[in-house]
């Protein structure tokens, strides 16, 4: 193992611990672990790290807690008119890097070169695994930036909308040839995705793969038909 492998293993474990710490007392972690309070909280606070020998014995005795997908399941509120706020899963830094290991780790083969959102709830999840595959995020916006001379622009109407929205990506932003990784926290209709595809076909970039937090609908099934890529999604309402 690397050094630098060795260290990402020890974060990992940090954490870990400060995820399961919302749910555990140090009490708790101190049984599951056989480590004392002390020293856990030392970990969690980020005061000291593993030893490389103890970051891997904790990450094979922590695993069986740590379910990130009944994570993200929890926090998902719906109110009286089945609308769901989300800000508690995007806000937790943890919790994201960890959804975004895994997700890093499937596509590592593919040598994507940009990660690509639409502004600006996907921006967290998208930011954690451009950083996790150590490649740069770019997203399109809802309206023209000054200063920015030319836009590819794609033309596109919201679910459960009237109107027309229309998504600007800086020329500069995409090269042709670009293998790209479209990220978004939550797909209803597609359409705000089906966007972003086609604002990679403009600059003659290439989408290998998709990945949404949350689906709301039948829409994934869909998309890996209609364009024959990788579309993967942790939770399906």
């Amino acid at each position: 193992m690397s050094q630098i492998e060795a260290v990402k293993e020890k974060l990992r474990v940090v954490r870990v611990l400060k995820l399961l710490k919302k749910t555990y007392t140090y009490e708790e972690l101190s049984k599951m672990t056989g480590l004392p309070i002390t020293v856990l909280n030392r970990y969690v606070r980020g005061k000291v790290l593993p030893s490389t020998k103890r970051a891997k014995e904790l990450l094979q005795v922590l695993a069986p807690y740590v379910n990130v997908e009944e994570e993200v399941k929890k926090r998902i509120k719906f109110d009286e008119h089945g609308l769901f706020d989300n800000m508690s899963i995007l806000s937790d830094t943890a919790l994201m890097t960890l959804i975004a290991e895994n997700i890093a780790s499937r596509y590592l083969s593919k040598d994507i070169d940009k990660v690509l959102t639409a502004a600006t709830d996907g921006i967290p999840l998208a930011v954690h695994i451009a950083n996790e595959l150590n490649i740069d995020i770019i997203y399109a916006k809802k309206k023209k930036e000054v200063g920015i001379e030319k836009f590819y622009e794609v033309n596109y109407i919201p679910s459960a909308s009237g109107s027309v929205s229309t998504l600007y990506l800086p020329h500069w932003a995409l090269k042709r040839g670009e293998k790209v990784l479209i990220v978004d926290d939550v797909i209803r209709s597609g359409e705000t995705q089906k966007a972003l595809i086609e604002l990679c076909k403009q600059a003659g970039a290439k989408p290998v793969g998709m990945f949404f937090l949350i689906s709301v609908g039948d829409n994934i099934e869909k998309l890996k038909e209609e364009y024959n890529i990788d579309v993967d999604v942790l939770i399906q309402l």
